[in-house]
């Protein structure tokens, strides 16, 4: 029996803006190590014997990032699901339990959020092995974070009676919201309290039959979603329609919630969801004043924070118990304490239509990159990344004229019914309506300049001829 780890890098992580964008949101970002936070999740399991090739489920603008984060660490998962929009946790489960079990009868889902940290895996794998034993055939079982602390930001479970000899296995009695900090105070003085992680382990059928049970309508839908999925090119779409009629649930209010089959098992993992800043702080080893610094920083007499500089020089003086994040287009000064307000920020920026909330200025396709460098009245410049092997669309533009400029690499360019090739300081000028496409047949990445001159110079003025990566 194979236990297929199913990944959920669903999510837009806004409580750690501005590092965390819509398009670049914090599973996809290397918080820790050099890995990103979905790289280290899947790694985490795949030396186990008893695990099979990852399940992914995503959302369909990071495709191309998951893959490319799969590619970099030699991974090739069993498939990787796209949601066309996101709709919680318990359809999230839902199509990945039918897409396995129309493959194996017998599947065994470890399910993970593709977001979070365990600083001991053997000891979380010795728990999943220990949840394997006591599971059976109907149970689902969820694992429960022993409490460092009395925590408002996370819900909580409360175990009932044991269920294995060894006594670290129980029966679930209830499922407690997130408490206030007095009832959260009471939690911990009571050992029967876990923090509620969001992993779960359970056969596919087993959690099939319970949502079916407890939501018919999701059940249903989650099902049509995967028998009418179709591909595209290495992904999996599920039906577009049959997924946005599933009611949009978390897997504990759907299911863990009511079901007689909860089983916790309480482990003590080094566990975080990362779920704030200073959650990420307290995850660092800090200096001999407790600050934990990242990039070009200087301090002076500076206590107890998290200091990341992602482009500039960052100077800090005389302050205590702060975190302050800077990257090339926002910069974030918080209090410890307040860290969970910076979704507010993240409101503001969407109530005003800014895109801070959206993209870096760097922004990722899956050809490459392009990042903005001037702009001004009919004109902007931006800086392009093109990947070895990588090609841009076979496109054109109404509104404006491109000329690029080779600063490094070599480029095989399409322009009109003439194709040539550019290496370092030659150019080529695309007038308006020009037919054209952008290559990188080279092995080193290709690097140019691009003056955009027009009268509209939006991402939308593209129409496409043929495209690779079959985007609309």
């Amino acid at each position: 029996m194979k236990i297929y780890p199913v990944i959920l890098s669903g999510g837009s992580g806004s409580r750690l803006w501005p590092l965390s964008r819509a398009a670049l949101p914090k599973q996809l970002l290397p918080l820790i190590t050099e890995h990103t936070m979905l790289q280290e999740t899947v790694l985490r399991v795949a030396d186990w014997d008893e695990i099979a090739a990852p399940l992914i489920v995503c959302g369909n603008d990071h495709r191309f990032l998951v893959a490319e984060q799969l590619r970099q660490i030699d991974v090739t998962p069993t498939a990787i699901l796209l949601e066309a929009e996101g709709r919680n946790t318990a359809p999230a489960v839902a199509v990945a339990a039918n897409y396995l079990l129309a493959r194996d009868p017998e599947a065994l889902m470890l399910v993970l959020p593709a977001d979070h940290l365990i600083l001991d895996p053997d000891a979380f794998h010795n728990a999943v092995l220990r949840a394997v034993n006591v599971l059976g055939t109907n149970g689902l079982a969820t694992f429960g974070i022993v409490p460092a602390s009395a925590e408002t930001g996370y819900g909580y479970i409360r175990r009932g009676v044991a269920i294995d000899e060894s006594g670290r296995s129980f029966k679930v009695e209830q499922f407690v919201e997130k408490p206030d900090f007095a009832t959260a105070q009471g939690f911990i003085a009571d050992e029967r309290y876990s923090w509620n992680s969001g992993m779960f382990l359970f056969r596919a059928d087993a959690y099939l039959a319970e949502l079916e049970r407890l939501q018919p309508e999701m059940a249903a839908c989650s099902k049509a979603a995967v028998n009418e999925a179709y591909g595209d090119l290495s992904f999996c779409r599920l039906n577009e329609a049959a997924y946005a009629a599933c009611p949009a649930q978390s897997i504990d209010f759907a299911v863990m919630e009511h079901t007689q089959q909860a089983i916790v098992i309480p482990v003590d993992i080094g566990w975080s969801d990362v779920g704030s800043w200073s959650a990420l702080s307290d995850m660092q080893d800090g200096n001999a004043e407790e600050n934990v610094l990242q990039g070009d920083v200087y301090t002076d007499n500076v206590q107890n924070s998290l200091i990341r500089a992602e482009s500039r020089f960052v100077s800090v003086i005389g302050l205590d118990n702060v975190v302050v994040v800077e990257t090339k287009d926002a910069v974030l000064i918080v209090n410890k304490d307040q860290v969970q307000r910076v979704k507010n920020v993240v409101d503001f920026l969407k109530q005003k239509e800014r895109c801070e909330h959206l993209n870096h200025t760097r922004v990722y396709r899956p050809w490459g990159s392009y990042e903005p460098i001037d702009a001004g009245d009919r004109f902007q410049v931006k800086r392009i990344t093109v990947d070895p092997g990588e090609k841009l669309s076979l496109q054109m533009h109404h509104h404006r004229a491109e000329h690029w400029v080779v600063v490094t690499g070599t480029a095989r360019i399409t322009c009109g019914e003439t194709v040539k090739l550019l290496t370092e300081n030659e150019s080529i000028y695309i007038p308006i309506g020009m037919t054209h496409r952008l290559e990188n047949p080279g092995k080193m990445p290709l690097h140019l300049i691009e003056v955009q001159s027009g009268a509209y110079l939006g991402e939308d003025d593209i129409v496409r001829f043929d495209d690779v990566y079959q985007r609309a």
